[in-house]
């Protein structure tokens, strides 16, 4: 008996756990919106410099993100370690021999701030 006791309480507990995990899924899509508005100002301010306003790219600087198969095979996840990271010129994938400093130069962006700016980049993928 108190076996099963014992396993009710489990399945209880699970159950509460899956349905808090349920809810942020849900605030986060509902959260969306205002991670794009703030990614594209975020975006317009950083990395527009070198991906243009419309994110399609400034020849000899930045890349076309609209078009993109490296932004396309990522994870929001990993773009955002990415843009963290940078790029440097001696890396063997940059191919505009130019560097993408870690967090687009601006040291100040948060990850938060990042994964903004990925949501963004998302809505302008073709």
């Amino acid at each position: 008996m108190q076996v099963w006791r014992t396993g009710l309480v489990l399945l209880s507990m699970l159950g509460g756990v899956l349905a808090a995990c349920s809810n942020n899924v849900s605030m986060s899509s509902a959260n969306h919106q205002v991670d794009v508005a703030t990614g594209q100002a975020k975006f317009a301010a950083v990395c527009a410099n070198c991906h243009g306003e419309d994110a399609t790219g400034i020849p000899n600087l930045g890349k076309n993100l609209t078009t993109s198969s490296f932004v396309k095979s990522k994870t929001d996840g990993e773009l955002v370690a990415f843009i963290s990271t940078g790029r440097d010129v001696t890396d063997p994938l940059n191919t505009t021999k130019v560097a993408m400093p870690p967090r687009g130069g601006n040291p100040t962006l948060t990850d938060d701030d990042l994964a903004a700016i990925v949501a963004y980049i998302r809505t302008l993928q073709k």
